[in-house]
């Protein structure tokens, strides 16, 4: 399509399909996922933000703020407006429900985040989240504070399938999946998962799709031979050859020193 997609369009799909989400860390990503398909993306508020945006011009963009970012209403506020000046769509946001609710107030689209939250995980280990009555109830009270705080969807990470599914049916909120099956409104995963770049162990809910850090480590080897090769080619005089110097006649030479004299 023409046009970003908008959250409207967005809520017409609830229901109807999965909409594909990835997070990308580079306008290269976004150009590629875009031409593959792929709707929505997440990213950080910082200088790839316009690069993004520019590679991905239809897509819609959740961006997240470095942490502490905003802190109280005011940077909300004044931080939300600038990220979608850079060109996010929505604000994602995991921190506090009334600098949620600040923002939706002024019109800010808002994200919210349940379930395993990475920022959050020294309160919950790196884990499934909501696998007892008390904690899928806790994940369900929380989706309901985002309703009412205004946020217009909520990325679900590493919720048992069940308790997301039930979730995704009672709520009006987009409900975006990340290792909850097939069940939440958007189906979502990270580049380097997808791509095999990332440093870490891939998650459970992961799956690798290419090999580019292979690739990359191959590159980066013909990189170091080209390099070394100039520099054994320059130190015992192969380069430079003659057809890579200009010259001029020795009346040149002779005439420039006349000027000088």
């Amino acid at each position: 399509m023409t046009r970003a997609l908008t959250i409207a369009d967005l809520r017409a799909l609830k229901g109807v399909r999965q909409i594909l989400t990835m997070h990308v860390d580079s306008a290269a990503e976004a150009a590629a996922a875009a031409e593959a398909g792929i709707e929505m993306f997440t990213c950080e508020v910082d200088d790839q933000l316009p690069k993004i945006r520019a590679a991905a011009p239809a897509g819609f963009i959740q961006a997240a703020h470095m942490q502490g970012t905003i802190h109280d209403e005011s940077s909300a506020i004044r931080e939300g407006f600038r990220a979608l000046e850079l060109g996010a769509s929505c604000i994602y946001f995991a921190g506090s429900l009334r600098l949620v609710e600040a923002m939706a107030k002024e019109g800010i689209p808002v994200s919210g985040h349940v379930g395993l939250v990475p920022r959050w995980s020294t309160w919950t280990n790196y884990r499934s989240v909501g696998k007892t009555p008390e904690e899928a109830a806790a994940v369900y009270r929380k989706v309901k504070d985002y309703e009412q705080a205004g946020a217009f969807a909520v990325e679900m990470e590493v919720v048992p399938v069940a308790i997301a599914d039930w979730i995704t049916r009672s709520t009006p909120l987009l409900t975006l999946g990340m290792g909850c099956g097939a069940v939440c409104d958007a189906q979502y995963l990270f580049s380097c998962d997808v791509l095999g770049t990332g440093a870490s162990r891939m998650p459970r809910h992961g799956k690798r799709y290419a090999d580019l850090a292979s690739e990359e480590a191959r590159m980066q080897r013909m990189r170091v031979e080209a390099f070394r090769a100039f520099a054994e080619d320059a130190r015992s005089g192969g380069y430079p050859e003659m057809r890579h110097e200009v010259h001029v006649d020795e009346g040149i030479l002779e005439a420039a020193k006349v000027l000088i004299s």
